[in-house]
């Protein structure tokens, strides 16, 4: 293998951007496999993958995105990645090292310089692997159903504005430092008022300020772009991932609207016990088995094989006519299904059911309608929220993400419980999860979580997924609607999705509330602004959840009566 650093390639505006190369010693034109990342290409977590796809004959290119690390210019979050990223093919392209074609590989950010420029269908690229990333900006990676996510503050604080102060001082600027824990202070600050958030992290400031589904986000926005992408993508993320439904949505909008027959066809999704950043399938304590992990399963072989397919026209070993491999949990082993939904999927309402009092003694969770019977009421206070335990997260600290016992959540008096008796007979349940509420509350604005748990003989209860929705929202992600205080309203909450198994005599867990904190920004209940400086004084809601023969509350599970 052979190796150029800090190649400074220059773009349409005249910045330069380094870039490494990683090229096998063949004396011959080869495909390429390019990355383009702002986390300093200098470090690299998946220098084995990189070495095997060199052995495996393949030029490596790795660029550190524009204002980032060895890069010129001023780091803004893909607001360049489309045009650099075409420059930087179009470069590639050109070399006589290269024979024209190339793929895209990179997890998370790197996803997003994956999908943004093929967008725009450049010449050469043939195959793309985005591992764990989103399909739209805004719905999806910095709001989800409108309710800002943290995980991204929390990005701009630990991994984006170091680098960014280390620029400033070099150029002989005070810097002011960060406020650690920013995106998990529980006083009445709000997100914006961090000053180093606000000095080296503009844009997260715009971000907050385009709070709904405008122009600013639409030109990131991949799933209002499928049509335009023409090279199938190898989709892979874990149902632990943050992005769980974007890497669904992206496999579903290719087959469906791919702007080619390769596309379409041939676009698939690997699904794995995974989360954000472990591929180990041990998480917290939970062992998903020695098939579980991505080395067990040779995720990056299946890579490979699907480069060379694309890229050199070599039959790809690993495609047996099925594009969807998902593990199933509770099972613990691997799935290779048609489509996703699977195509026999059965959709099982789950309605609510208690006398009124489903915080303090578990309501019921079953396949009968309810008649007549007493709501569930609860107070929200923003200034003591549902802590986050687990989940679809990222945040920092030993267990943080991934599958974790919800009991000290669950006995909360801001917590609805709704679960089935113990089961029977084993229940699979794979697919996009929905939950459709009739909910009320004394607030012009509040926010409804729904939580999918495990709950097993020893009453540990493990999640699954998890959903919120905030009100003004319930309409349009594109304009806001506030709620008439005390009027029923009929809402669905987007839970994402599972596959998991629940056992003979394991229980089916329905959690309902208001707040999931710090995975999302809390709602000050006014309707008024949360964000910055002029925000409103946080309130207290009063929120309830119906469930009578009218207004039937219910989950809505993809069941699958057969055994796969």
């Amino acid at each position: 293998m052979k190796t150029e650093k800090n190649i400074m390639i220059t773009m349409k505006d005249g910045v330069r951007l380094a870039t490494d190369l990683y090229l096998p010693d063949t004396g011959q034109p080869v495909p390429a496999l390019i990355n383009r990342t702002p986390y300093n290409k200098d470090e690299r977590y998946d220098i084995e993958e990189i070495e095997a796809y060199v052995r495996a004959g393949y030029a490596v290119v790795i660029q550190d995105v524009r204002g980032r690390y060895h890069s010129e210019g001023v780091f803004v979050p893909y607001e360049y990645d489309i045009e650099d990223g075409l420059t930087l093919f179009e470069w590639v392209r050109a070399q006589t090292w290269c024979n024209g074609k190339f793929g895209t590989f990179g997890l998370s950010y790197h996803g997003g310089t994956q999908w943004l420029p093929a967008m725009k269908n450049p010449e050469g690229l043939k195959a793309m692997v985005p591992v764990v990333t989103f399909d739209d900006l805004f719905n999806g990676s910095a709001y989800q159903d409108s309710a800002k996510v943290l995980h991204d503050l929390r990005w701009t604080v630990a991994n984006i504005i170091p680098d960014i102060m280390r620029r400033a001082e070099e150029a002989g600027e005070k810097v002011t430092v960060p406020v650690p824990d920013v995106y998990n202070c529980l006083d009445k600050i709000p997100l914006a008022s961090d000053e180093a958030v606000k000095q080296y992290g503009r844009y997260y400031l715009n971000w907050m300020q385009h709070s709904t589904f405008d122009d600013y986000w639409k030109k990131f926005s991949v799933k209002e772009h499928y049509q335009d992408i023409t090279a199938p993508a190898l989709n892979v993320s874990g149902w632990y991932d943050i992005f769980v439904r974007s890497t669904l949505n992206n496999y579903m909008g290719m087959r469906e609207r791919g702007g080619s027959e390769d596309a379409r066809k041939n676009t698939r999704v690997i699904m794995g016990p995974w989360t954000h950043q472990d591929f180990s399938g041990k998480l917290n304590g939970f062992d998903f088995g020695p098939e579980s992990s991505s080395e067990a399963l040779g995720l990056t072989d299946i890579k490979i094989a699907w480069y060379d397919h694309w890229l050199k026209g070599v039959p790809d070993r690993y495609d047996n006519g099925k594009p969807v491999k998902i593990f199933v949990m509770g099972e613990n082993r691997w799935l290779d299904a048609e489509d996703w939904p699977l195509p026999d999927t059965e959709w099982i309402p789950y309605y609510f059911h208690s006398s009124g009092n489903a915080k303090q003694e578990n309501g019921t969770l079953s396949s009968v309608r309810p008649a007549q019977e007493k709501p569930d009421t609860f107070i929200y206070d923003p200034m003591d929220p549902v802590p986050t335990v687990g989940g679809q997260v990222i945040l920092p600290g030993e267990g943080a993400m991934g599958p974790r016992d919800q009991k000290e959540t669950e006995i909360r008096s801001d917590v609805l419980i709704y679960e089935t008796e113990p089961l029977k007979e084993d229940v699979t349940v794979i697919g996009p999860l929905k939950a459709k509420l009739f909910v009320s509350s004394d607030c012009k604005d509040t926010d409804f979580t729904v939580k999918l748990t495990d709950v097993d003989e020893n009453d540990v209860s493990v999640l699954l997924s998890d959903g919120i929705l905030r009100m003004r929202y319930r309409n349009s992600l594109e304009q806001t609607e506030l709620m008439e205080p005390h009027r029923i309203y009929e809402v669905t909450v987007d839970c994402g999705a599972t596959a998991n198994t629940f056992k003979a005599g394991h229980r089916i867990r329905v959690a309902v509330s208001s707040s999931s904190f710090p995975r999302f920004n809390r709602n000050s209940n006014t309707g008024g602004s949360i964000f910055f400086e002029e925000a409103d004084e946080y309130r207290c809601a009063e929120n309830t959840v119906w469930h009578d023969s009218v207004n039937a509350s219910m989950i809505i599970l993809p069941v699958i009566r057969r055994k796969a």
